[in-house]
């Protein structure tokens, strides 16, 4: 059975119906609402069609249709296609990006070294904007080096390490030493670091760290220092993931029921899970990844669809944004809110 242009169009009916609804879709409303000047019967014939061939459900016997993942995918691929060269602007949802966005500058302006606060606005920023639930991502790459440490006495027995990298990328971490150490000595440890490993990547710093132990002996404590400064800066190319307007979920009665609900809500709270929505990001990349209904890796979001789209910023700054909702969720308003913030990304970390 073929998919002409009649089917398609009613296919398109039903699925936008559903997304303004969220009920399922008769024949009746589709004669009612469409141009296409066909009859119910017609309409119904096309629809049994429609759902033989795997594109709609009929949830139950005197129910209208609804949009299966197989019709949502059509309609999805439908709107790439025809965006593929033009993504329309929408001029309220862009001036209200830019005050947003404006307002983010603002007051991070004297915080812009802090890229994980940057990523919690604009996560909440993108909540507010589309009313679904958010994700970003963002890593620095291994490359950068360091431009200062600094170690600071919290207790006798613990300090405070505190490591800025390029990009002004800051890392701090407090630890426990088993020996107690003096103010003097404390001061010989924060200028020999700052004259050796100033300067290296975290690859030249682990043969740095190496150099320092054999030139210095075997000295426990010096040890415990390193091992901690190097596992710090290591970490600082971990990829951090935020999160968004969990709650917006609840807007939606089929995410709604308990158990999506609580599995949705366990899903988000696991970073490592979301991992698995995070595409690695190559200099050409930019192109916008639609996961619908088991489509998704994270299979707790089945009921969901995400969108992704990847970013790469200066000095290496590299991440995906995320937009979590219904399946019947506005794909195309999404699109548009994903290419935009991605250039206020690029805007709002472009140095003079």
């Amino acid at each position: 059975m073929e998919l002409d242009d009649r089917k398609f169009k009613i296919l398109e009916a039903v699925i936008r119906n559903y997304l303004q609804t969220g009920e399922p879709v008769g024949s009746r409303t589709i004669s009612k609402d469409s141009d296409m000047a066909l009859s119910s019967a017609t309409i119904r014939n096309e629809m049994a069609d429609l759902e033989e061939m795997g594109y709609i459900i009929q949830p139950h016997t005197s129910a209208g249709r609804i949009p299966t993942d197989k019709g949502y995918r059509l309609y999805v691929d439908s709107i790439l296609r025809q965006k593929e060269h033009e993504i329309s602007r929408r001029d309220a949802l862009i001036k209200k990006r830019e005050n947003e966005l404006a307002k983010i500058k603002e007051e991070y302006a004297s915080k812009m070294d802090r890229v994980e606060e940057v990523m919690q606005a604009v996560a909440r920023t993108l909540a507010n904007d589309t009313n679904y639930t958010t994700m970003i991502s963002s890593s620095v790459g291994g490359g950068h080096k360091i431009k200062f440490v600094q170690l600071s006495r919290v207790e006798q027995h613990k300090l405070l390490v505190v490591i800025v990298m390029e990009n002004n990328i800051i890392r701090n971490k407090v630890f426990m030493i088993s020996e107690t150490l003096s103010d003097e000595s404390l001061l010989k440890l924060n200028m020999m670091l700052n004259t050796t490993v100033t300067g290296l990547t975290v690859e030249e710093l682990e043969r740095q760290l190496v150099r320092l132990e054999r030139e210095n002996g075997s000295q426990p404590l010096l040890r415990e220092v390193l091992d901690i400064i190097f596992e710090t800066v290591r970490n600082a190319d971990d990829v951090q993931i935020v999160t968004g307007g969990t709650t917006n979920i609840f807007k939606y009665p089929e995410l709604c029921v308990s158990e999506i609900a609580r599995d949705l809500i366990t899903a988000l709270e696991d970073k490592k899970g979301l991992s698995s929505l995070i595409s690695p990001v190559s200099p050409d990349d930019g192109s916008i990844r639609f996961y619908i209904g088991e489509e998704t890796p994270v299979k707790s979001m089945k009921d969901c669809s995400v969108v992704t789209a990847t970013y790469e910023l200066s000095d290496g700054v590299s991440g995906t944004i995320g937009i979590i909702g219904p399946k019947r969720m506005d794909y195309e308003m999404v699109v548009e809110t994903l290419n935009n913030i991605r250039m206020r990304l690029d805007d709002l970390f472009k140095k003079s």
